[in-house]
């Protein structure tokens, strides 16, 4: 198994952007197959079947109704969050919660029936109890194969942070630039950790322009969307019911949704081409 390397994302072309209804964003298809707007999807597909959460998220009650936080959460005192609404939920029968005032919350695994707008729940498993592995977050390392002597600083007057905070600059202005992020080169120096650039004009030009400030590790790849692009595709997708985050790395664009039968992912696949955007469900099928 290939160690699992950490990283830092420099990109700006990731989440949680306003929509603004633009249209296009660089996917290479046929316009005139792409202009119904009625075809997109207007709500949240309900499910056939049960359905359970990836693994425990927060509920919350603040007011009359409880809610599953199935996005994003801020954990404050007490935490905050717009969620989906719960059915059948009864704090008396799930004491492992929190209270303040008159807020409560917890962190439950849970199977229920989805209708499209409410998630009725059937069972929930605090999260102290739920087992399974823990999740652990695919690093993309560094696609560049690696140069004869290893990964190392080539010249250390441009191997300072100050150096690095330059490079990566620079990087941002570079024509067709995509992406960035750094490789931590399996524990090395600061100093050392491998700055991975990605752009969609003359990869070879970039390398030497980044080489003015950058004297330590550094790999160039060509990219097929630019930041703009990957911007303006989050942008757009944050119009379709039920969004959850939006985020791009490596060409794909991640849509993040409460629920997806697989229509959604069959419509953003007619629209951008298939493998341009990856529909994420937080609610899934529960094993029958």
């Amino acid at each position: 198994m290939t160690p699992r390397r950490s990283r830092l994302l420099l990109s700006v072309a990731a989440t949680g952007l306003v929509a603004t209804g633009l249209v296009g964003c660089g996917a290479e298809t046929d316009p005139e197959a792409t202009s119904d707007e009625d075809a997109a999807p207007t709500s949240i597909p309900a499910a056939a079947g049960p359905v359970r959460t990836w693994g425990p998220v927060l509920v919350l009650q603040e007011g009359p109704e409880a809610v599953a936080c199935l996005g994003s959460v801020a954990y404050s005192a007490p935490p905050q969050c717009t969620g989906q609404p719960l059915a059948g939920w009864d704090w008396a029968k799930h004491p492992e919660h929190s209270a303040r005032d008159s807020v409560r919350w917890g962190d439950f695994a849970l199977t229920g029936t989805w209708d499209g707008e409410t998630l009725e729940v059937t069972e929930a498993v605090p999260a102290a109890e739920y087992d399974s592995e823990p999740e652990t977050e695919e690093s993309p390392g560094t696609p560049c194969s690696e140069p004869e002597g290893g990964w190392r600083v080539v010249d250390e007057a441009k191997a300072s942070s100050a150096s690095l905070d330059e490079t990566l600059r620079r990087a941002g202005q570079l024509p067709g630039y995509a992406e960035s992020w750094l490789d931590t080169n399996d524990g090395s120096r600061p100093e050392e950790q491998i700055l991975n650039v990605r752009v969609t004009s003359d990869v070879r030009a970039a390398e030497e322009a980044l080489r003015e400030t950058w004297g330590g590790p550094l790999c160039v790849q060509e990219a097929r969307y630019d930041e703009a692009q990957l911007v303006e595709l989050t942008t757009e997708l944050q119009e379709l019911p039920g969004v959850l985050d939006t985020s791009a790395w490596g060409d794909v664009v991640a849509l993040d949704v409460v629920h997806d039968d697989g229509s959604v992912q069959e419509w953003v696949d007619e629209r951008y081409g298939e493998g341009r955007v990856e529909v994420r469900s937080a609610l899934v099928a529960a094993p029958g």
